[in-house]
């Protein structure tokens, strides 16, 4: 089981992207990491020429969530790999490309980037579960406080009682 409790999700295209990084996870029954991409891939109708390409999107992505220092570099790679560039359409200014689903998942990162919801997708740093933040102040750093179901993990409840643990200890 993983924690996918309420407000996970991720407001409309980027909700996607949180899909696709959640792919590869670390359940809480195992906590053994796996890798769900070829499920996905078939549940998405991917050819086997895309998948390889957004597999490694997907890396790419959870580098760029886990590190958000290395996010303009990341993306501003696969602008440039698969020549996205802006258009001008009656609702406004977006992205086109002739790069099929890899294209439209590195699209809806722009999007989120130019409205400024990249920096509240966010990677639980203890089972790197991928939640988009929707906290008022964007200051949520585990996916969930409380356990999210039979089976569910609290990671930030485990680890406040950790770091009190360590304290009493002295360490």
């Amino acid at each position: 089981m993983v924690n996918d409790g309420p407000g996970q999700a991720a407001p409309d295209r980027l909700e996607a992207v949180r899909e696709l990084l959640n792919t590869w996870l670390i359940p809480n029954d195992t906590r053994t990491p796996e890798d769900r991409f070829d499920a996905y891939a078939t549940q998405q109708h991917l050819a086997p020429p895309e998948r390889d390409q957004i597999r490694r999107l997907r890396d790419e992505l959870r580098i760029a969530v886990e590190r958000p220092d290395d996010a303009p570099g990341i993306l501003n790679g696969w602008i440039e790999r698969l020549d996205v560039r802006p258009a001008v359409g009656p609702d406004g200014i977006g992205y086109q490309h002739r790069a099929g689903t890899v294209g439209q998942l590195v699209v809806a990162c722009l999007d989120a980037v130019a409205a400024g919801r990249w920096r509240r997708l966010k990677a639980c740093p203890d089972c790197r579960w991928v939640f988009y933040d929707h906290t008022r102040n964007a200051g949520k750093r585990w996916c969930l406080m409380t356990a999210g179901g039979p089976g569910g993990r609290s990671c930030g409840s485990i680890a406040k009682v950790r770091a009190h643990r360590r304290r009493t200890r002295g360490e």
